[in-house]
């Protein structure tokens, strides 16, 4: 497969500024003095609706046409599966090895931030270490997000928009739950939001990886595992980490309703983009 360099450049760049979408998370921790949690919680369950409608419905399946043509019917279905469990299985990897603390899936709400003279009285070391983690924890889990985005935008630009929307916002809440500990690691708001902000940068990073295993390796074959588990991983990340957050954050059926959106826009897209 060759791509031509604006369909590369147009991919890398939905996945930067889906990476870089943690920064609005971060400066709503600082600068916002309560979290708006009902729009918070439709945002998510939006998310949410998109990325498993958007994974089941045209992922794995043009996952599983390009194995396929490459298999035969029966191997390639099975390759489908096999690599859709695939990436869940990496999702939930990085989650288990992350400690629970420092994981910025562990969503906190702006008003957990403490006043800077609350923290004095603690270890330097102990709260720069959390910070550290943290930042640390969040770049981990974003890597494979932006594989997922860029592959997606390389593939077809009006499916890898829908993605990069939806890993957005998905990022929202998760700049905030980085910007807290890393607050109290230092005291400094400021920097809390530049190291969440520069954390986002893990996912065009996951976009050059991509980018460089499909420009030296790609086949049907090669494209059509890598989509799998791209579906895969955001099933995961939709049931794992965005329809709980949205239920912490909020009541349950707003939730749903937001998903329910989230998948009727994404049906109606795909539709019209046939």
């Amino acid at each position: 497969m060759t791509y031509d360099t604006g369909t590369v450049l147009f991919a890398f760049s939905l996945t930067v500024l889906a990476g870089l979408s943690t920064g609005i998370g971060s400066g709503l921790a600082i600068f916002a003095k309560r979290t708006n949690t009902q729009f918070l919680t439709a945002s998510l369950g939006f998310s949410a609706g998109v990325m498993i409608y958007v994974s089941l419905v045209e992922i794995f399946v043009k996952a599983r046409h390009s194995l396929e043509a490459a298999l035969g019917p029966f191997n390639g279905y099975l390759m489908t599966t096999l690599a859709f469990f695939a990436g869940i299985a990496l999702i939930a990897l990085i989650d288990f090895l992350v400690p629970g603390y420092e994981n910025p899936h562990e969503i906190r709400n702006v008003e957990e931030i403490p006043d800077h003279d609350q923290d004095m009285a603690l270890q330097k070391k102990k709260l720069q270490r959390m910070g550290l983690f943290s930042a640390l924890a969040i770049g981990i889990h974003n890597f494979p997000e932006g594989i997922a985005t860029f592959v997606g935008a390389l593939q077809d630009p009006a499916l890898g928009i829908s993605i990069a929307i939806a890993i957005a916002i998905h990022n929202i809440p998760e700049g905030i739950a980085v910007s807290v500990p890393i607050f109290y690691a230092t005291g400094s708001r400021k920097k809390a939001f530049g190291l969440s902000f520069l954390s986002g940068l893990s996912e065009p990073v996951g976009a050059l990886l991509g980018y460089f295993l499909i420009l030296r390796y790609a086949t049907d074959t090669l494209f059509g595992l890598l989509f799998a588990a791209v579906a895969g991983i955001m099933v995961f990340i939709s049931l794992d980490e965005l329809l709980p957050t949205a239920e912490k954050y909020g009541e349950h059926h707003i939730a749903m309703y937001g998903m329910v959106a989230g998948m009727a826009v994404m049906a109606a897209s795909l539709v019209l983009f046939v």
